[in-house]
């Protein structure tokens, strides 16, 4: 039977840690978080490699490296209330072991219940798991300090703007150049400043397309 512990650590210590993530409360939870319970079963000999994986039709996760660059980027604080969009609950339970509260929004009902699952079975109770349109957010536990999406994005949504307080900020990789681009969205006046900061590819997420105009003969 494969070392599953010793595959994290090694996962930290030979794709995180080398790829500029200094914050050792990330690679902690992920030296302690086991990622397969968040994956089908046939992937989870895959839970630890350094590439996509696709868990169903449309939806992808982000390699380890990647999402660990990217939560790094957001500079959680410990009393950040937070809202993760993703395909898996990995990336929220991550957030959760250095957020106040996280609100983990789906919109595949078969990652609902596989996310509530691996939560309630490694204690993480600060997790609220819900159903819906990725690119409506999920206004009932807003506002937040903090959106993250483990995917690509052309756009932001005006109700995902709406729902980050304040000061907050949004995280995510942007797909508008040929090269994607992790960003950092600051929320300042109601206006957003952009940061950009490493290069990353990632799938695009539902709802975060530009509208492209109608094809005319």
């Amino acid at each position: 039977m494969a070392d599953v512990a010793l595959q994290r650590r090694n996962m930290v210590e030979s794709q995180v840690r080398p790829s500029d993530v200094t914050d050792r409360r990330i690679m902690a939870a992920m030296t302690a978080i086991p990622r397969e319970k968040f994956l089908p079963g046939p992937l989870a000999s895959l839970a630890y490699s350094d590439e996509f994986l696709t868990i169903a039709p449309g939806r992808e996760t982000l390699p380890p490296r990647v999402l660990a660059k990217l939560i790094q980027l957001a500079e959680l604080e410990a009393g950040d209330n937070v809202l993760v969009i993703s395909e898996a609950g990995y990336a929220a339970a991550l957030v959760a072991q250095m957020a106040d509260k996280v609100v983990s929004l789906f919109a595949d009902n078969e990652a609902v219940k596989t996310a509530k699952e691996a939560y309630a079975s490694l204690a993480i109770g600060n997790v609220t798991v819900v159903s819906g349109a990725a690119a409506s957010g999920w206004a009932a536990a807003a506002p937040y300090d903090l959106v993250l999406i483990e995917g690509g994005i052309e756009k932001v949504p005006r109700a995902i703007e709406d729902q980050i307080r304040e000061n907050g900020r949004l995280v995510s990789i942007s797909l508008n150049d040929k090269i994607g681009r992790a960003v950092v969205l600051h929320k300042r006046a109601g206006l957003f400043a952009r940061r950009d900061a490493f290069q990353a590819a990632a799938p695009l997420v539902s709802g975060f397309a530009e509208a492209r105009p109608a094809f005319v003969f």
